[in-house]
């Protein structure tokens, strides 16, 4: 059973002990000690000015973070978004104390981004983590599932953190006796990549892929065969991956056939 953090004390423990929140947290918390130094030395006038603009700058990320709340499917592309706005807010903001502050906030966000990565959702649902070997024995020797749903990622792509809520929580809905979920980690297993038809060249952009098997055989795939004349990785949501894989079609014949 998935471990649901419903203390606040809990979540303020995960942000701390999270690498990505906490250099995040103490880069923010850092102009506000900036701020506090340079109104010593600054003219009433620029403190002023200063202090308009960082009004419209928290009225603009309260502004985007009311339309992506909505918008976005799942926390973690809601987190992924308005850290990066909220860099470029305090991008801008710094660069009104002093360019050479924003060159500062510049190097440290780059720095962040070298040193650590957003976290992916830790719940697996009703899916099941696999190995390779594991996947090719369910897929070659049978077993109670007549059909697998398999999410190959690596959790090195931003794309497949941002969706990594998605899978289990589909799982959770549409999982039964004839379609089972896994997910294999292809950032732990690359070799296994090209046996599945994945390629991990640029920047391991196929990531997230979904394919479903029957038996030993490929159904289809998200993204299909023709990704690679595409320029960009299709978005990923649960509405999506429902649709390009009929779950709600064969949880009803599931039913049906009860």
């Amino acid at each position: 059973m998935e471990k649901k953090l419903n203390n606040p004390l809990e979540w303020l423990n995960l942000m701390v002990s999270e690498p990505y929140y906490l250099f995040h947290f103490l880069a923010f918390f850092s102009y506000c000690v900036v701020r506090s130094s340079a109104s010593l030395i600054l003219s009433p006038q620029i403190i002023h000015h200063l202090f308009y603009r960082e009004i419209q700058a928290i009225l603009a990320l309260a502004i985007l973070a009311s339309v992506k709340v909505v918008k976005e499917e799942t926390w973690e592309a809601f987190i992924a978004d308005m850290l990066f706005f909220a860099k470029l807010l305090l991008l801008v903001v710094s660069l009104m104390l002093d360019y050479q502050l924003a060159l500062w906030y510049m190097v440290l966000f780059s720095v962040i981004y070298i040193l650590s990565q957003q976290p992916a959702f830790p719940g697996l649902g009703s899916s099941s983590k696999l190995t390779p070997l594991q996947l090719e024995t369910l897929l070659t020797e049978g077993s109670e599932s007549r059909f697998w749903l398999v999410e190959f990622h690596a959790f090195c792509s931003s794309a497949c953190i941002v969706a990594s809520r998605c899978f289990p929580e589909l799982s959770i809905t549409y999982s039964n006796k004839k379609l089972s979920f896994g997910t294999v980690d292809l950032g732990l297993f690359p070799n296994a990549a090209e046996k599945f038809g994945i390629s991990l060249s640029g920047g391991m952009s196929q990531l997230p892929t979904y394919i479903l098997f029957e038996n030993n055989a490929e159904v289809t795939r998200f993204p299909e065969w023709d990704f690679a004349t595409k320029s960009s990785h299709p978005s990923v949501n649960k509405r999506i991956i429902c649709k390009h894989f009929e779950l709600d079609r064969r949880l009803l014949e599931y039913i049906n056939s009860k």
